[in-house]
C-alpha cells in the first residue's frame, strides 16, 4: 500500500483547486508539504490527512493506493 497522489488531485480540481499552491492555501500547509502530496513524494501525517478529510471529503483510507489482486 502506498500513497495514492491521483484521488488528491481529482477530489482537489472538483473544488477548483487545480495546482498545488491553491492545495496549499486551502489545507493551510507547508508549500513543501503540498509540493510532496501533489507529486507523490511521501504520505500525509495525520494533521495534513484531517485537513484533507475536512476540505476534500477524502479519509485517510481513500489516499492509498488499493492492491490489485
Amino acid at each position: 500500500m502506498r500513497y495514492d497522489r491521483t484521488r488528491l488531485r481529482a477530489a482537489a480540481a472538483q473544488r477548483g483547486d487545480m495546482r498545488f499552491d491553491q492545495v496549499k492555501d486551502r489545507l493551510k500547509i507547508s508549500r513543501a508539504t503540498a509540493h510532496r502530496l501533489w507529486n507523490g513524494h511521501g504520505e500525509p501525517k495525520a494533521r495534513t490527512a484531517a485537513a484533507v478529510q475536512r476540505e476534500y471529503g477524502l479519509s485517510a483510507a481513500d489516499l492509498i493506493e488499493q492492491a490489485t489482486a
